[in-house]
């Protein structure tokens, strides 16, 4: 009889020629587990996602409480449900003016996808000024904001109307025009390899939109939810968009994602036609749940505040003389190596040892550090010594 790894293989549609293949019997905290029990450390918490760690038990007693009530109702947007309602009000709440329209979807590519519909449906263009290096998803919508091409060409033609700029690069806003939608920007470039705004940059683009009546959409899908030190990472910039995209840490654990505009912006979708951007599980009861415990105990707690201590201890810590750079925004860094494979033979290393290390989309020559915002110094600490003697059995 076919084992798990096997029927795995045989029926689960797969993305490389060469997944992981770490099969997962039970996770908690910072630790993913084996079926043989073997302890793996979480340090890129599901691609951001397990920002309390897995099983959080303010995530998991939310889950079960909504559990008991009612899941999926009618689709998103038509009955009142207390989870949604919180979740949105709370997120209101923790955003600057005018940020007040909550719209829940399902995942972070969904976010993107909703809020191009949305700058194009409310200033009536339809080109849209995208980053290269920058990653919003994987749906055709998103996808067409992707460049360079490699992940994307064989699935050309993509939408028309997508201009790319250079990140952090103040010249090429002039591509910015009255026939501009919108400008999309991670807010911290993240599978480029972790790449900060400059000093001033995103301020030179929000006059920029401004200039010429363009929305400004943030895409912190991955840099929301504390994990640059503050609950969203604009905040440490001195910039509001006109559109916030969250997903990933948002839910604990849980799918869901959201694209967050003022009142007057997200109402034109309602009409003209009506029903103009709609899902069925968007703003799940059980996702919500989940999402509005995990923003609550961030907001309760002092991870948020303890993230650039964290992050000091990473930086001090991985010296090396095989690191050529490392890149940071909290508690996100990039540990830049000479080449793809010796990133791949630290990462299998780091495996065998019980961490869980990863590269990124656009930058296959560095290491992805992005643990649970529950990570300790002593974790840490091991952490950073497993990867340094990788270093050494790899030279």
């Amino acid at each position: 009889m076919a084992n798990l790894r096997q029927l795995f293989l045989q029926h689960v549609a797969q993305t490389s020629p060469s997944p992981l293949m770490l099969e997962v019997e039970r996770a908690e905290g910072m630790y993913l587990y084996s079926p043989e029990g073997k302890a793996y450390l979480d340090l890129i918490a599901g691609i951001g996602v397990s920002c309390l760690g897995h099983r959080h038990p303010a995530v998991v007693e939310a889950v079960k409480a909504q559990l008991d009530k009612y899941l999926h109702t009618l689709v998103y947007g038509e009955f009142v449900l207390a989870p949604q309602v919180q979740l949105a009000e709370l997120l209101a709440r923790c955003l600057p003016d005018p940020l007040d329209s909550v719209y829940f979807v399902n995942s972070g590519t969904e976010a993107t996808e909703g809020a191009m519909k949305l700058a194009k449906r409310y200033t009536g263009r339809y080109e849209i000024v995208a980053c290269k290096q920058a990653y919003h998803g994987s749906t055709q919508g998103a996808a067409s904001l992707m460049w360079p091409k490699d992940f994307t060409q064989a699935y050309h033609p993509l939408l028309p109307g997508i201009r790319h700029i250079e990140y952090n690069c103040e010249e090429n806003l002039g591509q910015v025009n009255e026939k501009t939608a919108a400008v999309i920007m991670e807010t911290v470039q993240g599978e480029w390899g972790v790449r900060p705004p400059a000093e001033g940059y995103l301020k030179k683009v929000r006059e920029r939109c401004d200039e010429v009546d363009a929305l400004l959409i943030f895409d912190e899908i991955q840099a929301g939810y504390g994990r640059t030190g503050s609950l969203f990472a604009f905040e440490q910039y001195g910039v509001v968009p006109d559109i916030l995209l969250l997903a990933k840490g948002m839910g604990g654990g849980m799918p869901i994602g959201a694209f967050i505009a003022s009142k007057e912006i997200m109402n034109a979708l309602s009409d003209n036609p009506i029903l103009g951007h709609i899902t069925t599980f968007g703003g799940h009861p059980v996702s919500c749940a989940a999402a509005l415990a995990t923003l609550e105990t961030l907001l309760e707690s002092d991870l948020i505040q303890q993230v650039k201590a964290k992050e000091q201890l990473f930086l001090e810590l991985l010296q090396h003389p095989d690191i050529v750079e490392v890149r940071s925004a909290g508690l996100w860094l990039a540990v830049e190596l000479e080449s793809f494979e010796r990133v791949q033979a630290v990462i299998k290393h780091c495996l065998e040892q019980g961490l869980i290390t990863d590269w990124f989309l656009f930058n296959s020559r560095s290491l992805r550090i992005a643990p649970p915002l529950i990570i300790t110094e002593e974790q840490i600490r091991w952490a950073c010594g497993v990867i340094l003697e990788a270093l050494e059995k790899t030279r």
